[in-house]
């Protein structure tokens, strides 16, 4: 099995990659640097994984290039994020600020998991967005991350429909508030005292490799709230056309 994840030397993408290394699999590790990978790809390694580290910025060049560098996969895990503005109305955000923080929530994996799909093609695969609570949210500050990982999850929406025939499986999954460097420098997060274990993540995403929530592709998992025994329990069950799904729900009345 062929995973990559981005943003894999730090925070939750750390704990992600050690929970998916395994024998058997090669795990291609991202970051800004290939430096700043060696130690997560050393831990990978001593679990029996092949290990491959990319250094890359998550430009639209950059995306570019490490989609054809990583080449055919079976699974990918958007990890890297950057939380954008904060504390400022929509109109006193920069146009390069909003363009800076939708290139990598956004374009970036839009170039990741298109080259992604494109190799999935007839044989199926994974493509898991590290989504948030913002994306199904309002909020009068911090517009452009909230209006990106909106548009992540509609991405992602669109995705799951267009690849579900070809065996294409797509999970947004809202990792909670996980104590990294990025939340610790959000102002939102400074009186904050309980956080999400990020074995939680972690968790829900190995079981995604391992086939065992197939029948929940299509919907958004929040870690923290939605608890493994719990989805897998729904994955056996099964679930309904309106539930969880990437899109707007009627009203409960």
């Amino acid at each position: 099995m062929r995973i990559l994840v981005t943003g894999a030397s730090r925070g939750i993408g750390r704990h992600i990659v050690r929970a998916l290394a395994e024998p058997g699999r090669t795990i291609h590790l991202h970051a800004r640097t290939v430096e700043a990978l060696k130690e997560t790809g050393e831990a990978c390694a001593a679990k029996g994984a092949e290990v491959v580290l990319h250094g890359a910025e998550l430009t639209i060049e950059g995306a570019t290039a490490l989609a054809e560098e990583v080449g055919d996969l079976d699974m990918i895990v958007n990890n890297a994020g950057v939380s954008g503005t904060e504390l400022r109305p929509p109109w006193e955000i920069s146009t390069a600020e909003f363009v800076d923080t939708m290139t990598t929530n956004v374009y970036a994996p839009f170039i990741l998991n298109s080259s992604a799909a494109k190799s999935m093609l007839g044989r199926g695969g994974y493509i898991v967005d590290l989504s948030s609570g913002a994306a199904v949210t309002d909020r009068g500050d911090s517009a452009d991350y909230w209006v990106s990982k909106t548009a992540l999850l509609r991405l992602g929406g669109s995705f799951h429909e267009a690849g579900i025939q070809h065996g294409i499986k797509v999970f947004e999954v809202a990792p909670g508030v996980v104590q990294t460097d990025m939340t610790n420098a959000m102002s939102m997060h400074n009186d904050r005292t309980e956080w999400t274990d990020p074995a939680e993540v972690s968790g829900i995403i190995s079981a995604i490799s391992h086939g065992e929530l197939d029948a929940l592709a299509g919907t958004q998992l929040r870690a923290g709230v939605d608890k493994l025994p719990d989805l897998l329990e729904r994955a056996q069950r099964g679930i309904t056309n309106a539930e969880r799904k990437l899109r707007l729900t009627g009203w409960n009345d």
